[in-house]
């Protein structure tokens, strides 16, 4: 939470673009009117009000920026969000926070990063992938793993297509089941693993997707790939709500998700019978 930010207190935020990326997915890019940046680090949340439907919990999309803009990619699931997907460049909406622990960029420098995302996982991720990618003579090597269920549901395509290009990052993309026009790799996320070599205890994983992804990924990076559980970041932003830790929506156990994540260590959480399902 940036500091002198009120917890319960929208600020206006203007959209300034939005497009469509898939048939339930949005991208918004948002300017805080108050010309203050959103002061997040990558993997935090932000509650996203529309007055008289109520507000929701989102994730940043975007790398950390000075001049008050910030992205989010929206999925239409809900009265906040189908109504958010309705509005156009100009509308303003409210933003509390950001909330939540994010991920230790600090403590992942010079060590090599391991990127595997699901689907909408990719979202959050991509505000780490794009700071690392930043300041990327700090890091060692970058590989990044994404899966989803159809090609009709990739995200960020122009980005990928850059990723995949550089030089510097190991990029691999997977879908579940192809179509006519696909010509990549057709199998869920784990089946990516065996094309990468890691030295486990210089590499960081850092894993977002849906919940049923993080067990069998797991197997992979701790099992196969054997790097340490204190070097395995998740984000878990199932059921959260109020993002003050309130409404007990998201409570796990003794462990307010919203307050003490949505970021994660894996031996933070694996004793935790709700935290991977």
């Amino acid at each position: 939470m940036t500091q002198g930010i009120s917890l319960f207190q929208p600020r206006w935020a203007e959209i300034v673009r939005t497009e469509p990326m898939t048939e339930k997915e949005r991208f918004f890019q948002l300017h805080l009117k108050d010309g203050s940046s959103l002061g997040h680090t990558p993997g935090q949340f932000v509650e996203v009000s529309l007055f008289g439907i109520g507000e929701a919990p989102i994730s940043i999309s975007s790398a950390p920026a000075r001049n008050g803009d910030f992205e989010l990619c929206v999925r239409a699931m809900g009265d906040v969000t189908n109504a958010l997907h309705r509005l156009s460049p100009g509308a303003l909406v409210g933003i509390r926070g950001p909330f939540g622990h994010g991920f230790p960029v600090d403590q992942m420098r010079g060590k090599d990063v391991l990127f595997t995302a699901g689907g909408l996982g990719l979202v959050p991720l991509r505000s780490l992938i794009n700071t690392v990618l930043a300041q990327r003579q700090d890091f060692g090597r970058v590989l990044i793993l994404y899966g989803c269920k159809n090609p009709s549901e990739i995200l960020f395509r122009d980005e990928l297509a850059q990723w995949e290009k550089r030089d510097d990052v190991e990029f691999h993309l997977t879908v579940d089941r192809g179509d006519a026009t696909w010509t990549g790799n057709v199998g869920v996320i784990t089946r990516l693993f065996p094309q990468i070599t890691v030295e486990p205890h210089k590499t960081v994983a850092v894993i977002v997707g849906p919940p049923i992804m993080y067990k069998f990924v797991l197997i992979e990076v701790v099992a196969n790939k054997g790097i340490p559980e204190d070097q395995i970041y998740l984000s878990l932003e199932r059921r959260m709500k109020c993002g003050v830790g309130k409404c007990g929506h998201c409570q796990m156990n003794h462990v307010y998700v919203c307050q003490s994540g949505p970021v994660f260590t894996y031996d933070q959480i694996k004793h935790l019978a709700e935290a991977i399902e």
